[in-house]
């Protein structure tokens, strides 16, 4: 085979650092890109906070319309969406003419941000084990009762049963001459420790432990006693005729003993835990204006940056230290811009969103219209992984309660008039259904079908069934109750 040379003409994607690095911001979340800035400062003298957050610059909508079709990754036509943006170009200069200025308030609507946005975040909490090691602490126990006492401890779970049985513990301990016995009485200690109910071994123990520490005299609590000792399978099955025919109760005594039980507490544990803390800073505000919903971003979400003047001008003798300021300059004013492009891109979809679901802000879920990734696509222009990215951990703060801009989006499900409905408006009227039925009659997947029907959404059993799952709502069966 004889070598030979031939020329081949084709287009091919650079992924330049400063495009990855405009990729990048655009996926973070309010709390990484504080981060991601706070780094920045820290490594980069050329940048700096603008001190005086009360001065912001107002744009108009034909300027953020043409100052971004950014960023996205891994799709060819994404980032190719970016490469010809007017906001990021292969070209930049070091003598580019845009502005070194970063607003966090870029594209508002002119309306005054409240400085005082809170952050939505969760409270440290004491975890269970501690506060059940800080109780072990102040009870007298023997040294030999002690060890077992924190062997038990180690055995209970967030909910606050025991994960082990009292012969598992009691062969794990390395104490001599222990029998199960004694672990059992001080399993019976430890179960009297707060909150009232924990190191139960199941369900039974720990309701029986919540309904014996009540007065001797509070009403129906000797019943209650009985149902849960002998009958709590019944129970649970909401099988009232039968603990009716057993106990020989009235169904007016019976009520009254069921509402007793409700009072218990099934997993005591969960009083106090230390629950995964959640920060959520809002990227965008929604408030009505003239009569109609309107976006703009929360300028307290981020620092707002420029470039250090100071250090810009300072010409070294030595060339390295030019060339290491010239470096830094130019990577300080790819952030500022990147950080630009990434909120004009935000506020677009934001704006979008909103105009599509104004009478979800006036009416609630039940009016959510239908949504999907490539409408909102195709309305900005820009490509639908980039949509995806955009709205992935960014947060929309409205009177409704706070949301992440995904949850605006959902299937079409056609009504009987050929008009789509959004799925999560389906949700929502079988909430609604559910809650207004009458308990003692729960609703069948089938009757909710028939009602949705009625109203002109025509769904089927299995997918009202599916919804229902979705939305934490249990089956007819398990929803019968006389109280």
């Amino acid at each position: 085979m004889k070598a030979a040379l031939q020329l081949k003409f084709g287009q091919q994607l650079a992924m330049t650092p400063q495009l990855q690095q405009a990729i990048r911001l655009l996926q973070l979340s309010s709390l990484e890109l504080q981060q991601e800035i706070q780094e920045a400062l820290d490594s980069n003298p050329l940048l700096q906070v603008v001190e005086d957050n009360n001065q912001t610059e107002e744009k108009t909508d034909s300027s953020q319309d043409t100052s971004t079709e950014n960023v996205t990754e891994a799709s060819a036509q994404d980032s190719a969406e970016l490469m010809a943006s007017n906001s990021i170009g292969e070209d930049l200069a070091m003598d580019t003419s845009w502005e070194d200025v970063y607003s966090s308030n870029s594209g508002n609507t002119g309306i005054a941000a409240d400085d005082e946005l809170p952050i939505y975040q969760g409270e440290t909490q004491t975890s269970l084990y501690d506060h059940l090691l800080w109780q072990l602490e102040l009870t007298p126990f023997t040294e030999t009762d002690h060890a077992i006492a924190i062997s038990i401890i180690d055995a209970i779970d967030d909910r606050g049963f025991l994960t082990l049985t009292t012969a598992d513990i009691t062969a794990s301990l390395s104490l001599p001459d222990i029998e199960e016995d004694e672990t059992v009485a001080v399993l019976k200690r430890v179960q009297q420790f707060e909150p009232l109910g924990v190191g139960s071994r199941n369900l039974q123990e720990c309701l029986l432990l919540q309904l014996n520490a009540l007065p001797d005299d509070t009403p129906r609590k000797q019943q209650a006693c009985e149902i849960l000792e002998n009958y709590i399978e019944h129970l649970a099955n909401r099988d009232y005729k039968m603990i009716v025919k057993e106990t020989k109760l009235k169904e007016s005594d019976l009520i009254a003993v069921l509402q007793l039980i409700q009072q218990l507490d099934p997993r005591p544990g969960s009083q106090i835990g230390e629950n995964d803390i959640e920060y959520v800073i809002p990227d965008v505000n929604v408030i009505k204006v003239n009569g109609k919903w309107t976006v703009f971003l929360n300028n307290t979400s981020t620092p707002k940056l420029e470039v250090n003047q100071h250090y810009a001008t300072i010409t070294g003798a030595n060339s390295d230290d030019n060339q290491y300021i010239k470096d830094q300059l130019q990577e300080a004013k790819w952030l500022i811009k990147s950080l630009e492009s990434r909120n004009d891109t935000l506020l677009k979809v934001a704006r979008c969103i909103v105009e599509t679901q104004q009478e979800f802000f006036d009416k609630g879920e039940e009016a959510m219209q239908p949504m999907i990734l490539n409408d909102v696509a195709q309305a900005i222009d820009m490509h639908e992984s980039t949509i995806s990215r955009v709205t992935t951990q960014k947060y929309m703060h409205t009177p409704r309660g706070i949301f992440e801009l995904k949850y605006f989006f959902s299937s079409h499900v056609s009504n009987d008039e050929g008009e789509d409905k959004s799925s999560t408006a389906i949700r929502a009227l079988i909430k609604k259904l559910v809650a207004e039925e009458n308990s003692a009659k729960p609703l069948s997947d089938n009757k909710i079908a028939t009602l949705l029907a009625e109203q002109g959404v025509k769904v089927a059993r299995r997918t009202v069934a599916k919804y229902r799952e979705s939305l934490g709502i249990a089956p007819s069966s398990q929803r019968k109750r006389l109280v």
